[in-house]
């Protein structure tokens, strides 16, 4: 079990990993060795998760989630397969803990005072004052 928080736990047997070839350069063990992990978890299926973060989730995850609701995360920065798999790992813990975050609350439109207006006014008009003393001396 993968602990989330929030008393969501994500059981291992819900994710399937797969290792593919890293692209990019590598030199010599970049044509044989299968370092990148792509790591896959069905989001619509899962029994672990509750259904606000669900729905968050998939919003969150844009492109990554598939029609048929899977998130496909693929994790290939690094050299080998056990920090790609940890990497990827993580991605996916930090992307469910932020679909479980509440959403925040929402905004009530407010609007300034009449006194916050009468002090704006005044430094626009104090402001203009300055600005036209500035000016060349009048000539007579």
């Amino acid at each position: 079990m993968i602990a989330i928080g929030r008393g969501i736990m994500l059981d291992e047997s819900e994710l399937h990993e797969d290792f593919l070839r890293a692209s990019g350069a590598g030199g010599q063990n970049i044509q044989k060795v299968e370092t990148a992990v792509q790591l896959r978890f069905d989001v619509r299926r899962s029994p672990s998760l509750p259904e606000a973060v669900r729905g968050r989730l998939e919003r969150l995850a844009g492109r990554r989630l598939t029609k048929e609701g899977v998130l496909v995360i693929t994790a290939q920065r690094h050299r080998t397969r056990e920090r790609n798999r940890a990497d990827a790992l993580e991605r996916l813990v930090a992307l469910v803990r932020e679909a479980a975050e509440p959403p925040p609350p929402t905004r009530r439109p407010t609007r300034p005072s009449r006194a916050a207006r009468a002090r704006r006014v005044d430094s626009k008009t104090q402001r203009g004052a300055i600005k036209t003393l500035r000016g060349r001396p009048e000539t007579e």
